[in-house]
């Protein structure tokens, strides 16, 4: 007899523990399904928290956490010259936060644990059949487990995404990346050394344990994945794009891969649904990777937990593909753009490298642009005030409204009092401010009026958070 979940998130990288984690701590039942052993490996590729992504783990009460173990970063060299100031962004995150992929992993793993969820190692899913009422999955070292719906976050080559007959269309756009975790004998001048000369470009960025990760390309190394790589072609590369090598010595890990361009079509097929990469991936550059995978998850999980708690119609769902599939294609022409401006090899095209560094330094409006589609402060999924993000702002009560989302409930906002016994998922809290405000979990505007009566209110909670529950359930609100 196959066990039985709420959902099932294929994948223990940050995407599926994150949105594991979310599910459970909204009283969900859900598995986790990896076909690694359990252990957090330290042989990651994503090593930045931009200002968007902290603040999604603000609401969840990690956010501080994450930032006693990493650097935080407040300017971000590109080409060319061209650097990012952060430290002027709206947010109480102005800046980027170098932090190894791993321990981000190991935070959102304690957290989704803590809550209830279960994880299933050394699971290989194979396959997935789906009827009107739930997804059997089926696999290798696992026994048959019926899910209400089930979420692929299991990386590039996704079985899930295989298993659903869904396309992966695109290319590669740079191959022969090298890898390398590296000891230093000579301090790098910044925290976070990038630099292009010639056909060469390399990043060096601290674990923060003593060993440095480097990445490297050269134009003239274009070898398969599998070619043999040795210290002494890493050394080259850096010496090139750098300058120097800074004394490299005692690799623990040596590796290339190829970074490709590519989107499914949908990030839904019936009951089962794409997130991170497995549903889109892109260069590296700007370091969104990790990043566009957990606000991925931050945009689903709530939508799940609000269909499954019976609070929204599953008509719903089908906003997480309508508002994340084109932030997902915006991301890969952007980072698409970026690795192939410091690709450029002639001189027109190097000619408009140094012409769009030019001009994102010296037009403020560019180089705002530039500097929330970077750090994810600038994607919304509306019009007007509706699906903005909803800055950080304090509350009467001497708390902040990411404090009061961390619940997972909708936030309302009201000019005067307002009392709600019978939604304990919503909070509500009464501001100054010039309208009312309804927050969704996720930190989005789902709706918003100056001076609304209150059957206009009823009307939006209903359409938005559902309907009224028992009258004796316990409500939280913030006051």
């Amino acid at each position: 007899m196959a066990g039985t979940t709420g959902v099932a998130v294929v994948g223990c990288g940050p995407t599926g523990l994150l949105l594991a984690g979310d599910l459970a701590e909204a009283g969900i039942p859900v598995t986790v399904l990896e076909k690694r052993p359990r252990g957090i490996s330290n042989l990651t590729r994503a090593f930045a928290l931009h200002a968007r992504t902290l603040e999604q783990l603000d609401m969840r009460g990690l956010a501080d956490e994450l930032e006693s173990l990493g650097h935080p970063m407040t300017r971000l060299g590109l080409f060319d010259g061209l650097t990012l100031d952060l430290s002027d962004l709206p947010t109480r995150f102005p800046h980027v936060l170098v932090i190894p992929q791993y321990e981000v992993e190991r935070v959102l793993d304690r957290r989704a644990r803590e809550a209830g969820a279960e994880f299933l190692h050394e699971a290989e899913v194979t396959a997935l059949t789906q009827d009107a009422s739930g997804v059997t999955v089926l696999g290798r070292g696992m026994e048959p487990l019926r899910a209400s719906y089930v979420v692929g976050a299991d990386g590039m080559r996704s079985a899930v995404r295989e298993a659903v007959g869904l396309p992966f269309p695109g290319r590669s756009v740079i191959r022969s990346v090298v890898l390398a975790d590296v000891r230093l004998s000579e301090d790098p001048p910044d925290l976070l050394t990038a630099g292009t000369a010639g056909d060469a470009f390399a990043l060096l960025i601290p674990f923060g344990d003593g060993y440095h990760r480097v990445v490297g390309w050269h134009r003239s190394h274009d070898v398969p994945d599998d070619a043999p790589l040795d210290l002494a072609e890493i050394k080259d590369i850096v010496r090139v794009a750098l300058g120097r090598d800074y004394g490299m010595r005692d690799p623990r890990w040596l590796s290339r891969f190829h970074s490709d361009e590519r989107q499914a079509p949908s990030y839904r097929a019936g009951r089962v649904f794409l997130a991170g990469d497995a549903a889109h991936v892109h260069s590296p550059a700007g370091g969104q990777g990790m990043n566009t995978g957990l606000q991925d998850a931050a945009n689903l999980s709530w939508k799940l937990a609000a269909v499954l708690n019976g609070h929204a119609d599953a008509s719903l769902l089908d906003t997480y593909n309508t508002e994340r599939h084109p932030v997902g294609r915006t991301v890969l022409h952007s980072s698409g753009a970026l690795i192939r401006l410091a690709m450029a090899n002639r001189p027109w095209t190097r000619g408009l490298r140094t012409l769009l560094a030019k001009s994102v330094t010296h037009f403020p409006a560019l180089r705002r642009r530039a500097l929330h589609q970077v750090t994810g402060l600038g994607y919304s999924y509306g019009h007007g005030l509706t699906g903005k993000r909803a800055p950080d702002i304090p509350l009467p009560s001497g708390t902040r409204l990411y404090e009061a989302l961390r619940p997972g409930n909708f936030v309302l906002l009201t000019q005067t009092p307002y009392e709600d016994p019978s939604r304990p998922h919503l909070t509500t809290s009464a501001w100054p401010g010039p309208a009312t405000v309804l927050i969704r979990p996720d930190g989005y505007v789902a709706w918003s009026a100056k001076s609304p009566s209150p059957t206009a209110v009823e009307q939006a909670l209903l359409a938005h958070v559902g309907p009224p529950d028992h009258p004796t359930r316990v409500r939280r609100q913030v006051q």
